[in-house]
C-alpha cells in the first residue's frame, strides 16, 4: 500500500528539484502564454499553491486522524509540478503523465474515500495506474504508440469527472445522507461540492485540450490551443486548490477553538465534580463522627445511670443525715438531667414547659416566694434538642437560685412565648436588685456568666437588667 506521506514527499521533492532539472537542459519557448504579466501571475500562483501544499502536508503529519489531508496536499504539489513542467519542458510526456496520474490518484482518494471506503480492487487499480501510465507513455508514446498519451489523458479526465459526479449524487438533497468520518470540520457541503466540481472540470478541460487537437491535426496539443484559455484554466485550478486548502485551514482553526472550549468546559465540570465529591466526603465524615459521638454519649449516659445513679439513690434512702440525703437527691437530679442530654432525644417544648413550671413553682414556693407562670396561649408544636433542653433547664435553675438566695423578693413572674421562630423567656422579681457596686460587672457574680455562656452555646442570648429597689429582669432568647 502506498502511504500518503510518501506521496507528499515525492510530490514536494519533484516540485523542488524540477527547476534544476529543467535548467540543466536546453529550454524551448514557454508552452503556456507569453512572458510578462502572465508569467508573473503564474509564478506567484504556483509559489502560493506550493506553500499551501507544504502547509497542508505538515498539518496532515500533525493530524494523522484526518486521512484526507495528505491527498489534498498531494493534489496541490502535483498540480504545481505539472504547471512547472508545462511551462519549462512541455516535451517530457512521461514525466507529465506521471504527475497527472499522481494528481488523479490523490483526487480520487480525496473524493471517494469517505463514500466508498475505497474498496481493495479500486485502490489496487489506482496504484497500478499510478505506475503504468507514465511508464507506458515514456517508453512507447513517442515512438511506437503516439496516440497512447491521448488515451491516458482522456481516461484520467473521465475518472475525475465520474468521481465528482458520484460525489455530487451521493450528497444531493434527495439522496440518503452519507456520513463522512474524516475531515468533519469541512462542515459546508455546498461550498465543498462547488470547489470539487469546478476543480474537476478545470483539470479535465486541461487534459482534454491535449486530446482533441492531437487527434484532429496531430502535433503538440497545447500549441493549437489558445494560450489565454490554458492559462485561465491553470490559474483557476490553482485558485480552487488554494481555496480548498484555505477552507481546510479555517475548519481546523474552528475545530481547535471548539476543542479548547470543550476542554475548558470539561475542566470546569471536573472541578465541579471534585468539589461535589469533597462536599460529599465531608458530609460523610461528619455523619460518621456524629454516629461515633452518639454512641459514646449513650455509653457514658448508661454508665452514669447504672453506676453513679444507683449509688446516689442508695445514699438517698440509707443516709441518716437529712443534709446528706438532700445533697444526694440534688446530685441525682443533676445526673438524670445530664443523662437526658447525653441520650440525644429531642424534647417536645410543651412537655419541657410543664417540667420547668412544676420545678420552678415548687422551689419558689418552698422559699415563700409567690410564683406566677405565664405559658403561651397558642398551641405549641416545636421541639427542643436534648442539649438545648438541658442548658435551658440549668439557666432556669440558676435564675431561681439567684432569686431565692440574693433578691430578698416576695414575688416572681415568669412568662414564656414563641415569637418569630424564637423561644422567649422573661423572669422578673420584685427584690432589692443587684447592688450598685456591682453595676457594670454583672457577669462576675450571681451565676450570670454561666447563664450567658449557656445561652451563647445555643446561639441565643441572655440579658440581665437590674437596679437597686426595683428588682431584676432576665430576658432569655433561644432560636428554635
Amino acid at each position: 500500500m502506498v502511504k500518503p506521506i510518501r506521496l507528499i514527499a515525492a510530490a514536494a521533492l519533484g516540485t523542488l528539484l524540477l527547476p534544476a532539472l529543467l535548467l540543466a537542459q536546453p529550454t524551448q519557448a514557454p508552452a503556456l502564454g507569453p512572458s510578462g504579466l502572465s508569467a508573473i501571475i503564474s509564478t506567484w500562483l504556483m509559489a502560493m499553491l506550493m506553500m499551501m501544499g507544504v502547509t497542508t502536508g505538515l498539518l496532515a503529519r500533525l493530524c494523522p486522524a484526518d486521512r484526507r489531508l495528505p491527498y489534498l496536499s498531494g493534489m496541490m504539489l502535483s498540480a504545481v509540478a505539472w504547471a512547472m513542467l508545462l511551462e519549462f519542458r512541455p516535451g517530457l510526456a512521461g514525466a507529465e503523465m506521471g504527475l497527472l496520474a499522481l494528481l488523479t490518484f490523490c483526487a480520487l482518494r480525496f473524493v471517494l474515500r469517505p463514500l466508498l471506503g475505497l474498496p481493495a480492487w479500486l485502490a489496487s487499480a489506482l496504484r497500478v495506474q499510478l505506475v503504468l501510465a507514465p511508464l507506458t507513455v515514456g517508453l512507447l508514446g513517442d515512438t511506437q504508440l503516439p496516440w497512447l498519451a491521448q488515451c491516458w489523458f482522456a481516461a484520467l479526465a473521465l475518472e475525475l469527472l465520474l468521481a465528482v459526479v458520484y460525489y455530487l449524487r451521493s450528497h444531493s438533497s434527495d439522496a440518503e445522507p452519507v456520513v463522512e468520518p474524516l475531515l468533519p470540520q469541512l462542515n459546508d457541503p455546498l461550498l465543498l461540492r462547488a470547489l470539487l466540481s469546478l476543480l474537476a472540470l478545470s483539470a479535465s478541460a486541461l487534459m482534454l485540450m491535449q486530446v482533441a487537437p492531437a487527434w484532429s491535426m496531430g502535433g503538440d496539443a497545447l500549441a493549437a490551443t489558445p494560450p489565454s484559455i490554458s492559462l485561465l484554466l491553470l490559474w483557476g485550478m490553482a485558485l480552487l486548490l488554494m481555496a480548498l486548502g484555505l477552507q481546510t485551514l479555517a475548519a481546523l482553526a474552528r475545530a481547535r477553538r471548539l476543542a479548547e472550549i470543550r476542554h475548558a468546559q470539561a475542566e470546569q465540570d471536573m472541578h465541579a465534580r471534585v468539589a461535589e465529591v469533597e462536599l460529599s466526603f465531608g458530609a460523610l465524615v461528619e455523619q460518621k463522627l456524629e454516629q461515633v459521638t452518639e454512641r459514646e454519649r449513650k455509653r457514658i449516659a448508661a454508665d452514669l445511670h447504672d453506676d453513679l445513679g444507683a449509688k446516689l439513690l442508695t445514699i438517698v434512702h440509707t443516709s441518716e443525715s437529712d443534709r446528706i440525703s438532700t445533697l444526694a437527691r440534688e446530685a441525682l437530679e443533676e445526673m438524670r438531667l445530664s443523662v437526658r442530654g447525653l441520650t440525644g432525644k429531642p424534647v417536645q417544648l410543651l412537655d419541657a414547659l410543664g417540667d420547668w413550671r412544676a420545678e420552678l413553682v415548687s422551689r419558689l414556693g418552698q422559699a415563700n416566694i409567690l410564683a406566677e407562670w405565664e405559658s403561651p396561649t397558642e398551641d405549641i408544636v416545636h421541639t427542643l434538642p436534648a442539649r438545648a433542653y438541658v442548658q435551658t433547664t440549668r439557666i432556669f435553675r440558676e435564675a431561681v437560685s439567684n432569686i431565692i438566695k440574693h433578691s430578698g423578693g416576695t414575688h416572681c413572674n415568669i412568662s414564656c412565648k414563641v415569637q418569630d421562630g424564637d423561644f422567649l423567656v422573661v423572669i422578673q422579681d420584685n427584690g432589692q436588685g443587684i447592688p450598685a457596686e456591682l453595676d457594670g460587672r454583672l457577669d462576675r457574680g450571681h451565676g450570670m456568666a454561666s447563664m450567658k455562656s449557656r445561652a451563647k452555646q445555643m446561639h441565643g442570648q441572655c440579658l440581665v437588667e437590674s437596679g437597686p429597689g426595683w428588682g431584676t429582669v432576665i430576658r432569655l432568647t433561644i432560636p428554635l
